[in-house]
């Protein structure tokens, strides 16, 4: 396993990062449970989750798979660089989301409890929240800090105006801000090269890239199609009639390399300066394996240039649309 520091921390973590959306909705506790075994063993020793995972009518349930996976002992728990999320609705009560002071310091004690754990390595503002100023989210968030129950702080889905004016509003309370930024991010959609990737590199921001194969469809779709394994459905299938003749030159160019084109769609991510590290949330142990095996993928100039040739990307804000 290869290993990096998180942004501009001091924090070491694995370079893929273990997704746990799936544990509990799609994924069996006990299946769950040794999904994370096996990543441990491969030296993953980053897991996300969010307090919202599992489901409308069980939201919290896929902290509580990993709660009593840490209750098993083992040093588990001492073996994990752990992340959650707030925002997002966990009851019809009113500051039971987003990111005011009082939902923090709540939000923040429920997933401690669910989790069967004393402190918090990674805490992630899930969304932006337009209607709590700076001051307030960071006066919480120091409060959490001093009471030791999380260690570093990160955001998910910003823009890169979002990540600034965090920065800036930490720097004016000598408080060291985010260390990392969730954005959805791959050879599909590279939206965020415009602003957020800059952003995220000027302030010293790991770059976790969520969705890495654009929801399998970067994974050997139309392969799959052929084969009679999987076909795409939904939103899916609508991005695959837009996109498939890219699609296609993409995985028969992971033919020519000789690699599957999930391990190739990875690969491309870690090639990325400002990743840290990919997200992935495998539904099996064999997923895992097979993300696992992307480590081992190289990718040479020409190859890089193939890519961006079949998924155009774009260059920094504003010479993307400007002189």
């Amino acid at each position: 396993m290869q290993y990096t520091h998180l942004g501009r921390s001091g924090l070491s973590v694995s370079r893929l990062c273990l997704g746990t959306m799936n544990f509990g909705p799609q994924t069996e506790e006990a299946d769950a449970h040794a999904i994370m075994d096996s990543a441990q063993e491969s030296g993953i020793n980053f897991f996300d989750t969010a307090n919202v995972y599992g489901g409308t009518g069980h939201r919290g349930w896929t902290e509580e798979i990993l709660g009593r996976w840490f209750a098993k002992g083992g040093e588990r728990r001492e073996r994990t660089v752990l992340a959650t999320k707030l925002y997002g609705t966990m009851t019809d009560r009113p500051n039971e989301s987003r990111l005011s002071a009082l939902n923090i310091r709540r939000a923040l004690d429920a997933s401690l409890k669910r989790l069967q754990t004393d402190y918090i390595d990674l805490y992630q503002f899930h969304h932006v929240d337009r209607n709590t100023p700076w001051d307030e989210i960071w006066q919480a968030t120091d409060v959490a800090v001093q009471q030791g129950k999380i260690l570093y702080s990160g955001s998910s889905n910003f823009a890169g105006w979002h990540i600034a004016q965090a920065q800036e509003a930490a720097s004016r309370r000598r408080y060291n801000g985010l260390v990392s930024e969730q954005s959805i991010y791959n050879l599909l959609t590279r939206n965020v090269e415009l602003e957020v990737v800059p952003a995220a590199q000027q302030y010293g921001l790991g770059l976790l890239p969520w969705s890495p194969l654009h929801g399998g469809l970067l994974g050997g779709v139309l392969k799959k199609e052929r084969d009679g394994v999987r076909r795409a459905k939904g939103r899916a299938f609508e991005t695959l009639k837009t996109h498939q003749d890219q699609i296609r030159q993409y995985e028969e160019f992971a033919d020519e390399l000789g690699h599957e084109p999930g391990d190739v769609a990875l690969a491309w991510l870690l090639h990325q300066p400002a990743v840290t590290a990919p997200i992935v949330g495998p539904r099996t142990r064999e997923q895992l394996d097979a993300a696992i095996r992307a480590l081992t993928v190289t990718l040479d100039a020409a190859a890089l240039q193939r890519l961006d040739g079949i998924f155009p990307g774009h260059r920094t804000a504003p010479e993307d649309y400007a002189w």
